[in-house]
């Protein structure tokens, strides 16, 4: 390659070695933040930046491609002008940003997740609205952006200044032939990346997740996760040996071995009115019921004194959507999209569908947008009318983020959606899903003692506020009882 160095193919080895270098220091990086969870055996780590560096080189010949198919083609009349030469180093300026960018957005989202792009990231990315509004309302994008642009135009600096042999790159004249044989090398080099490696296999360099999720190029990530369309169901999903499952099921349930069990209450039937509120987010490490001692959620603490609670519960999966399949259809997860989110979702045995044939009234109640993730269509075709944010007046909503009306706002809304049951001599079913515990955590100011948009710790104890306020307006209807 040293006879290309003061060739126009020396622009492309510079582009190269930015991408390859930026990939380097943003893994050194993630492993430093991360070195408390990562696997320090030696022989791990040498694994996991050697196939880093593999990911790498194969994310580069996917970015690469589209600057050398069009460094290969430019005439030499064309690519030796003086105006040329400044769009070149203008479009060598835009990459160097827009990898830089990648890098600092990966590091958002491993801050969030844990994990380099996948599939969660192009699950978001499909609802722009939301997502685009949830990042300008989270972070201080204007800055941070900025920030981007200097960086990268400092570091442009020091390699323009740097690299003062390039300048031969534009008065060389490269044949036609040579510049071909170029151009079928960048071509076939992602068309064998493509269909010869893949995300997950090369990546399993450790028995530890966060070794193998470093191991990875978040760039290649993301497109390899749009490809497959799917997630790792045993990397996130805990499992157990399926004949062991089996056992335990029969031990515990009783069923025969044709694993069916049918069961009859003879007493007679209780028609209760249901409200079933779903919280956004809210793991058991926040609540003082399992040990926290922030005071987060001081009514749903005694609630859960009053109540009949449940303490040995295994979230159901890595979103939202998740939960609302187990507690609407009763499954666990399962491998690949949310049922919820599947084109064949209508009509299913669910709970909608058993409570609107025993005549109750069911609303699904979110003070977002419902086709947010599906929702609308799912739920209008399991048994349940639908209220969204469409339906909120704009006297209902005295506050609103990215992903809807707060709380408070939601659950007023509730209580009119519950008088209209009412009035109807309605049986009621609704269920109830929060939105103000996720980023970029904001809610109404003066209602708690922690500021708005201070982080996660605020949103769980507004939502707590708001559900103790929602109950005590509720105990003074007539259908409270």
């Amino acid at each position: 390659m040293i006879k290309y160095k003061n060739s126009r193919f020396a622009l492309i080895f510079l582009v190269i070695f930015i991408f390859l270098s930026v990939n380097c220091i943003e893994r050194i990086f993630l492993f430093l933040i991360s070195i408390n969870q990562v696997n320090l055996n030696i022989i791990y780590l040498i694994k996991m930046f050697l196939i880093g560096f593999v990911y790498d080189v194969i994310a580069c010949t996917y970015f690469i491609a589209p600057f050398a198919v069009y460094i290969s083609l430019i005439p030499n009349k064309i690519f030796n002008s003086r105006i040329h030469k400044y769009f070149v180093w203008f479009l060598i300026l835009f990459q160097l940003n827009l990898i830089i960018f990648t890098g600092f957005s990966e590091y958002f989202f491993w801050d969030e997740f844990g994990k380099r792009f996948d599939f969660i990231a192009v699950d978001y990315l499909i609802y722009t609205h939301e997502v685009i509004h949830n990042i300008l309302e989270s972070y201080p994008i204007p800055l941070l952006l900025s920030i981007i642009f200097i960086f990268s135009l400092f570091i442009f600096y020091l390699i323009y200044k740097k690299t003062s042999a390039l300048e031969k790159s534009f008065t060389c004249v490269q044949p036609f032939k040579q510049r071909l044989v170029f151009l079928i090398i960048f071509l076939i080099l992602p068309f064998l990346s493509f269909n010869l490696f893949d995300a997950q296999p090369l990546a399993n360099v450790s028995p530890n997740q966060y070794n193998n999720e470093i191991a990875k190029n978040g760039m290649y990530s993301i497109f390899s996760a749009f490809r497959h369309n799917t997630l790792d169901y045993d990397e996130f999903y805990k499992t157990l040996n399926i004949k062991k499952v089996l056992v335990n099921l029969k031990r515990l349930t009783g069923l025969n071995e044709k694993m069916t069990k049918f069961v009859r209450d003879t007493g007679k039937e209780k028609k209760y009115n249901i409200m079933l509120i779903m919280v956004e987010s809210l793991s058991a490490k926040y609540m003082g019921i399992f040990g926290n001692t922030q005071g987060l959620t001081p009514f749903l603490d005694k609630l859960a004194t009053e109540s009949m609670f449940f303490d040995n519960f295994y979230a159901t999966g890595t979103r939202t959507v998740r939960g609302m399949e187990a507690v609407v259809l009763s499954v666990p997860p399962t491998p690949g999209r949310s049922i919820i989110k599947r084109p064949d979702c209508h009509n299913m045995f669910s709970a909608g569908f058993i409570f609107k044939n025993k005549g109750y009234e069911n609303k699904f109640i979110y003070a977002g947008y419902g086709y947010f993730d599906n929702m609308n269509d799912f739920f209008s075709h399991n048994g349940f009318a639908v209220v969204d944010r469409t339906d909120f007046t704009k006297n209902e909503i005295t506050f609103a983020n990215a992903w809807g009306a707060c709380d408070g706002d939601l659950f007023n809304k509730a209580l009119k959606e519950t008088d209209k049951s009412y009035k109807k001599n309605k049986h009621f079913f609704n269920f109830i899903m929060t939105t103000s515990n996720h980023r970029p955590y904001t809610y109404p100011n003066g209602k708690i003692d922690i500021p708005s948009h201070t982080g996660r710790t605020g949103a769980v104890k507004y939502t707590d506020y708001a559900i103790h306020e929602f109950i005590e307006k509720a105990k003074k209807k007539p259908w409270f009882k």
